[in-house]
């Protein structure tokens, strides 16, 4: 029987934000990778305007979320305010849970993708990325993809064997038209404005990302890393983009806000629609479709970019799995399970934050939306379906991220959580080991996966040996006392997948 010979095991189509963290994911497990994006040069325009701890955590992972940050400024607070001054609602951000860094940063994604593609270079020709060339079609078959692609400065077509592909090819997903799969959802035909400016003079305020809230004209006055600024202004029904074609009528509008030619320069400006949409399904055979090219969602929650970048990092730890061995194919199926639900929760929030900026909420909603409990930005990341034993929900540690405090190891080397953990699966134990919690046949399955035991004692505690973990601050014994939890099991992306309380076994 003849082996199969495969040129890669992934393939990433497009190198936008979603495939350069499928390439950093997968770089870091060693996992032999190919991007392939049809431009060479980063596109110029931000876009995203911010990332949160979570999505830090994951940059972490890599080894990339210092450089990221040293480009990064810390976001001061959200506020929605009314022409005349009134303040709607205001969210400030607490310390993180998950880090050390802040729960939201402003960013300026250009930056931001140069540094990531710096990231990936690390891994030399491990992970190959092939600039100037478009992927023309794909050939699926029982074991593998037939990837087509072709150079576009000669036109010569070349066919690429791959064990999987991801699609991170936008929101115009050529590779979803492919496969035939359908967006499920709407277009608001309203018409928006984003002006991007380089500040020369400071203004009261301008560091709080404030959306100015009005029936007829809301808009985002947002402060990007890098001493960028941006404005997002809809157009009316009698408007159309040639009214704003040009800078001098672009200042008309600025001018309506209080901004002169003395505090910006404008750089650049382009015009875009909301979309409310979701492919059909994020997966075909061996093909994965992730960010753009699976969900568009409007920008009020700004986690757009960031579900792309989290979509890569959930299936870069599952493929390294099934590619390795130590987990079954089936595993690939949590993918949209856990993933789609996040998306959609995302996706709500987006929505009533856009009602508000649009004054569309009754007083009773502002109020609600203006408690603490009803500022699920804040929330930590959960999930809510997927690859876990036991029940998921608020009462339930299963589903939950780990905190990432500060640490010591038995030696005493202080670090953050994280680096002791390694990018594998832990079983965590309060004050004993957790693999006293497992049957034979329980720690065989979490042998095979690679599994670690780790002791979590307080500063207060004799060691116990070399695997051990100690919470300096006590946080992390008190989260896990805080659910009844004497030992768990984590991911690799730190979620918790089985806790001793409903049973410690590899999920299914």
């Amino acid at each position: 029987m003849n082996t199969p010979v495969f040129d890669t095991d992934i393939a990433i189509i497009g190198y936008g934000p979603s495939g350069l963290a499928a390439a950093l994911s997968l770089g870091s497990y060693g996992v032999r990778t190919i991007a392939f994006e049809r431009e060479k040069a980063i596109y110029p325009r931000a876009r995203a305007i911010t990332v949160n701890d979570w999505t830090m955590r994951c940059f972490q992972s890599v080894g990339m979320d210092q450089a990221l940050a040293k480009d990064m400024d810390k976001t001061a607070a959200l506020r929605w305010v009314t022409y005349d001054g009134q303040q709607l609602m205001r969210t400030d951000f607490p310390p993180s849970s998950l880090g050390e860094h802040p729960t939201s940063y402003a960013i300026y994604q250009p930056t931001m993708e140069e540094t990531l593609r710096k990231g990936v270079e690390r891994y030399g020709d491990q992970v190959q990325v092939q600039f100037g060339v478009e992927v023309t079609n794909l050939q699926q078959d029982a074991e593998g993809v037939t990837v087509i692609a072709k150079n576009l400065a000669n036109g010569q077509e070349k066919r690429i064997r791959a064990r999987y592909v991801l699609a991170c090819d936008g929101g115009s997903s050529r590779t979803r038209e492919r496969l035939g799969i359908p967006l499920i959802g709407e277009t608001v035909e309203t018409r928006w404005v984003v002006i991007d400016g380089r500040v020369k003079r400071w203004w009261p305020q301008r560091h709080i990302l404030t959306f100015w809230s009005d029936k007829k004209r809301p808009v985002v006055d947002v402060a990007l890393a890098q001493g960028n600024h941006r404005w997002e202004i809809p157009l009316e029904p009698h408007e159309s983009e040639k009214d704003f074609a040009t800078h001098e009528q672009l200042w008309k509008l600025l001018h309506t806000l209080g901004v002169t030619e003395d505090e910006i320069e404008i750089h650049q400006h382009a015009f875009y629609k909301h979309h409310i949409r979701h492919a059909e399904r994020w997966r075909d055979g061996r093909v994965f479709l992730l960010g753009d090219a699976a969900h568009l969602m409007p920008p009020w929650a700004g986690a757009g970019m960031q579900s792309g970048i989290r979509d890569a990092f959930n299936l870069g730890w599952k493929l390294h799995g099934v590619l390795k061995g130590q987990l079954p194919e089936g595993i690939l199926e949590s993918y949209e399970a856990e993933r789609a639900p996040n998306v959609a929760m995302y996706t709500a929030i987006a929505i009533q934050l856009g009602r508000i900026i649009k004054q569309e909420l009754s007083e009773e909603e502002l109020a609600a939306m203006a408690s603490p409990s009803g500022q699920p930005l804040r929330a930590p990341p959960f999930l809510e379906a997927g690859w876990a034993r036991g029940p998921l929900g608020p009462d339930s540690i299963v589903g939950k991220m780990v905190p990432q405090p500060r640490v010591a190891d038995a030696r005493g080397k202080l670090c953050l959580l994280d680096e002791l953990l390694g990018n594998g699966f832990v079983l965590l134990g309060d004050g004993v080991d957790p693999s006293t919690f497992l049957s034979a046949e329980e720690k065989a399955d979490w042998d095979r996966v690679g599994a670690r035991y780790l002791t979590v004692l307080s500063a207060e505690q004799r060691g116990k040996g070399a695997d051990d973990v100690i919470d300096l601050h006590g946080s992390l014994l008190a989260w896990l006392r805080q659910f009844q939890a004497r030992a768990v099991a984590l991911r690799p992306d730190r979620f918790v997948a089985a806790a001793d309380t409903t049973g410690l076994a590899v999920p299914a």
